[in-house]
């Protein structure tokens, strides 16, 4: 993607914010903003300066915002506090919360060298070792995530440490509500069925809330190089987090559904049982109610899916991602509830 003449940048002042960054780094102006394609949430920009430096800018979409979305302060605060723990994370700039600056609260961070595993062509180009190590450390560091001590890191105070899941079930109901294109009555069939069948707590964690593989540069030889998209981070459920990490797994058994299959298909890739299973040596866990959290996944992923899908309709995710096919993206928000409903044993009539 070429870099936009600065009369044409969406979601960015330009004059304005290279004030801001000039007041904290020795940037050369002037300063170029590209938008980082991929993102289903916030607009996150590659910002590079005349003498070669870059940075990351994350902020929210254009238009209106659903309440408690697009946290930018939370996903900085979550970053800038794991700065020296295990969890390896970029280094922040700042936070900005001056909406004089750009309109909207926005971050900066230093630039990570590395790669996004984001699409299935990026996945081909690594060979089967580096995706096996790939596979290995995603769930070293998810581990080191949840061995975080919280409050030694200053981050004990984020959220309550319980009843996440019924928080969750809240938040997501809600969210739903108010970005639903269409009826999908299965998707409170779910609900209610993950409300009657909660298991017991684990001790509450930092739980990531998007863990993935594409929400994580990668060293091209395997290890993390950082995890981003905290967006949706808080206390609670460590399993939660294995669950989402699944929910975006797909095995070489998974019935395709037209097109290529997905990244971690590729020989090399760990298969969901056997991710499932490091962490649970990792950890010293049992994975006897890891089914209820994949379908708990699977019914937020709808969520979460239907809220992008009504944003790109709302022409709030600005250019990025032109080319995305929505009516494909529509139709597998759907099929995440039905994947739930069968992971729950419910009948999956929509």
């Amino acid at each position: 993607m070429s870099e936009a003449p600065a009369s044409l940048i969406e979601g960015i002042h330009v004059p304005r914010v290279t004030a801001w960054l000039a007041e904290r780094t020795e940037i050369t102006p002037p300063l170029s903003f590209k938008l980082i394609a991929g993102g289903r949430s916030n607009m996150t920009f590659m910002v590079s300066d005349a003498a070669g430096r870059r940075f990351v800018l994350r902020r929210p979409p254009l238009g209106k915002l659903l309440p408690s979305a697009h946290d930018m302060a939370r996903e900085h605060r979550l970053m800038a506090a794991l700065n020296d723990s295990a969890v390896p994370v970029p280094r922040m700039v700042g936070l900005c919360q001056d909406e004089t600056v750009n309109e909207r609260d926005f971050y900066v961070m230093h630039f990570l060298d590395g790669i996004v595993v984001r699409d299935v062509e990026i996945g081909r180009s690594l060979t089967p070792g580096v995706r096996e190590r790939m596979s290995r450390e995603l769930i070293d560091t998810l581990c080191a995530l949840h061995r975080v001590d919280v409050d030694a890191v200053g981050l004990g105070n984020l959220a309550k440490r319980e009843g996440y899941i019924q928080r969750q079930l809240k938040r997501w109901s809600s969210q739903w509500e108010q970005s639903k294109t269409r009826e999908i009555p299965l998707f409170e069939t779910v609900r209610d069925a993950l409300a009657a069948r909660m298991p017991k707590e684990s001790p509450a964690t930092i739980a990531h809330g998007d863990y993935r593989l594409s929400n994580c540069m990668m060293k091209p030889d395997g290890p993390v190089a950082g995890v981003l998209d905290w967006e949706l981070c808080t206390l609670g459920e460590p399993m939660a987090d294995l669950g989402g990490l699944l929910g975006y797994w797909h095995d070489p058994a998974d019935p395709k559904e037209g097109g290529d299959p997905g990244t971690t298909a590729l020989p090399g890739f760990l298969s969901q049982d056997e991710m499932a299973g490091l962490y649970a040596e990792r950890m010293g866990v049992s994975l006897a109610d890891v089914s209820y959290y994949r379908a708990f996944a699977q019914w937020r992923l709808a969520s979460i899916g239907e809220g992008v899908y009504a944003r790109y309709l709302g022409g709030q995710q600005g250019s990025q991602d032109e080319a995305i096919d929505l009516e494909s993206y529509k139709a597998g928000i759907p099929r995440r509830v039905e994947s739930a409903a069968r992971m729950l044993g419910l009948a999956t009539r929509t």
